[in-house]
């Protein structure tokens, strides 16, 4: 079968950061240390899928994290609408990867059911495990749980064919990455499996971790189902836009050709 397409949309950033807030146990804590956000289509022929949906306005105003595009206007130069969405990959419920899934009316879920026992169980008694969630993007998912639009996923699974998706969990219990085969390989889009390149080339685990063993061994994870470390697409870092070229619009990188030479 024919390679997927992979294209890296960048729908905001956050600059007024530093390294402690993307490092455990990092020597130079207070230096600069800023985080693109990202939402990734795949594409093959006439086939769309859509992984992860970014945030809207309403969800930026309410955590004072502004954001450039809303999801509709940043996949609009792939020529994409909303309601074309049909099948969208949900690798965990954050607010930053699941904000603006009530905006593809017509999309299917596809999310690890460990997510949902997660965002909707007795873990969110906790004020810093609920933190990074929003509870109507967790309705939106009981919504369309509901209405016979949502797949769960038990660990690995396949959505596609060339396309599937693995369970890894450690920042949240159910973050799943996926992959993508490319025509340079095996890629692995990661999520928050790896906010960073050095995440997991350097072994630094995120701050913000439900389970560090999974997450530590979620990096070995990453390495195993890609066919080379270069095709590891981590969720947030802006080397990802330096690395790659740009595409058809100064925030989208197209990943599938691979790396720059």
């Amino acid at each position: 079968m024919n390679a997927w397409e992979v294209h890296a949309v960048k729908y905001a950033d956050r600059n007024a950061r530093t390294r402690a807030d993307s490092f455990l146990f990092d020597d130079n804590h207070d230096a600069p240390h800023a985080m693109d956000y990202f939402m990734w289509v795949l594409r093959r022929g006439a086939e769309v899928i859509l992984v992860d949906t970014g945030y809207d306005d309403a969800e930026a105003a309410s955590r004072d994290r502004p954001i450039r595009l809303n999801p509709h206007e940043a996949l609009a130069p792939l020529g994409l609408k909303p309601e074309d969405i049909t099948t969208l990959i949900v690798t965990h419920l954050h607010y930053d990867h699941a904000g603006g899934m009530h905006l593809f009316p017509n999309a299917t879920l596809h999310m690890q059911a460990a997510e949902m026992a997660f965002a909707t169980g007795p873990c969110m008694c906790h004020d810093a495990l609920r933190m990074p969630f929003t509870a109507g993007h967790v309705c939106e998912a009981v919504k369309r749980l509901y209405a016979g639009k949502l797949v769960f996923h038990d660990g690995d699974g396949e959505i596609a064919e060339g396309v599937t998706v693995h369970c890894i969990g450690g920042h949240s219990r159910g973050l799943q990455c996926v992959r993508v085969r490319t025509a340079a390989g095996w890629m692995v889009l990661a999520s928050d499996a790896a906010h960073y390149y050095e995440n997991f080339e350097a072994r630094k685990p995120f701050p913000i971790v439900v389970d560090l063993q999974n997450m530590l061994d979620g990096y070995d994870t990453l390495y195993r189902l890609a066919s080379a470390p270069d095709l590891i697409i981590p969720g947030h870092d802006p080397l990802v836009t330096q690395y790659f070229p740009q595409d058809i619009a100064p925030h989208i990188t197209r990943l599938d050709q691979g790396r720059k030479t």
